[in-house]
């Protein structure tokens, strides 16, 4: 139910955020097609006028540069005397359609993962090592998920689903953590309800924990920094929060005491190990970091994969037609999920092209100049403004942070924090629920984004301790 109050109220608030800008100004006369059909990095043609007829703000900005920006409207002489200006802006994200079209080829995009991945899982059942792994989890994760009972197969997905997203392997992490919630909806009671379990499990999951963020680090090199590496650790420390708000957040929902020897035992020494590697990997070089975590991530995906092999032939399991089996189960994994995720992105797709983040930033901007706070860290919100509702439009939030301040500024550097601090929080909800047809999601929205809070603030806090 909160999540349907959730999406209804991003279609109403960004329909009504767009009607007053249509009523109120002459620059967005084409805001509902935009909406609908618009694509995204479309240039939208508003107008050609007199410089004269602009703001002074306006033109003393086309007085140092012929290209200027303004909240979004853009502003370029056309002219070597300066005296006729081209209004335009640049269309954000794709419209209503174009957003359903990518649903569906990212549903798409993922089968060939899913099979492979699920296929693999499928052998590793079949040759017990998913309970072996079970078995290992077992006395941490029995505190955390007390519904779930002794050496059952969930246990060692979850492993491998944290295990993935530790090591930035996304696409290993999807089917890993796909599998999971399907192993958990076994013993859900009521198949429509999100159990206790689910949502401790997907909490945990869109804290984002991650070892080495390294396609900010590449990112930020491809962009001129001089030091590409310097946001490894905050964004270490932020996601470490996150996961950790998460893990108190839902214990205290479903009174969980975490103050118990065995759960302070493998939370410090996971935080133990996590800080020994920090140590060690500050001090590489960029192209170190890189090489550590391509050999890191990818050799173990083929260790992994050696293992189950091995594996199974020692336990005489026909390979094949075990990867088969569950190479079919991915494939209707993600035929499932295909409405959801369409959900989920048209209402999205409708808060960006609305201008509803717009909006918000320039009230926040207004509070802190209001109660006269230091105000940069404003111009880094977007990114995690965006980043619960579309990883690759946080993305390309960073992206023009970095681009209009500097991959060395301070801004630029906190773009790049909020960037790894956190999940997708509205894709992961509508994924992975909807790969399991759970419809009432309790209040996993509120403590994903209560977690996300708690990352968004450790990551600004960084920031200042780190780059002011």
């Amino acid at each position: 139910m909160v999540l349907s109050r959730i999406w209804s109220a991003f279609i109403i608030i960004a329909i009504a955020i767009a009607s007053i800008k249509y009523i109120s100004s002459s620059n967005y006369k084409t805001i509902f097609n935009d909406m609908v059909v618009g694509k995204g990095g479309d240039t939208v043609q508003i107008a050609s006028q007199p410089i004269a007829t602009l703001s002074p703000v306006v033109k003393n900005g086309l007085k140092e540069k012929t290209d200027f920006a303004e909240s979004r409207i853009h502003y370029k002489t056309t002219d070597s005397l300066q005296q006729n200006v081209k209004v335009y802006r640049i269309q954000e994200a794709d419209g209503v359609i174009g957003t359903s079209e990518t649903a569906v080829k990212i549903c798409l995009g993922l089968i060939g993962i899913m099979t492979l991945f699920m296929g693999f899982m499928s052998i590793a059942e079949k040759a017990g090592g998913i309970n072996l792994l079970s078995r290992f989890i077992q006395p941490f994760f029995s505190k955390l998920f007390p519904d779930i009972p002794k050496n059952h197969p969930a246990f060692g997905h979850m492993l491998m689903n944290f295990s993935a997203n530790l090591l930035g392997l996304d696409n290993a992490a999807t089917p890993f953590g796909l599998k999971a919630m399907e192993s958990l909806q076994t013993l859900n009671p009521n198949k429509d309800t999100a159990s206790n379990s689910q949502i401790m499990f997907l909490c945990l999951h869109a804290g984002g924990m991650t070892l080495i963020p390294v396609s900010i680090i590449a990112i930020r090199a491809s962009m001129g920094s001089k030091t590409p590496t310097d946001i490894f650790l905050p964004c270490m420390i932020a996601t470490f929060a996150a996961t950790l708000a998460a893990m108190i957040i839902v214990s205290a929902y479903q009174k969980i005491n975490l103050l118990r020897p065995v759960v302070i035992a493998y939370v410090g020494g996971i935080s133990a190990i996590i800080g020994l590697l920090v140590v060690y990997l500050v001090q590489l070089s960029k192209d170190e970091l890189d090489d550590f975590s391509k050999v890191l991530s990818n050799g173990l995906i083929l260790f992994i994969f050696l293992a189950i092999v091995l594996g199974a032939l020692y336990k005489k399991i026909n390979v094949f037609d075990a990867f088969i089996e569950g190479a079919k189960e991915g494939f209707t994994t993600c035929v499932k999920i295909i409405p959801y995720l369409v959900g989920m992105l048209i209402a999205i797709s409708l808060l960006r092209t609305s201008g509803v983040f717009d909006v918000i930033i320039d009230g926040m901007k207004w509070v802190a100049n209001m109660t006269q706070l230091d105000s940069r860290f404003v111009d880094g919100l977007p990114t995690a403004l965006i980043k619960p509702l579309s990883g690759s439009g946080a993305r390309g939030m960073m992206v023009d942070t970095m681009s209009t301040f500097g991959p060395d500024s301070f801004q630029g550097h906190l773009a790049a924090v909020l960037q790894g601090s956190s999940d997708t929080t509205f894709y992961v909800i509508a994924v992975y629920f909807g790969a399991v047809a759970v419809k009432n999601t309790r209040y996993t929205v509120i403590a994903m984004l209560l977690a996300d809070l708690v990352g968004i603030i450790t990551s600004i806090a960084l920031a200042y301790l780190f780059f002011a």
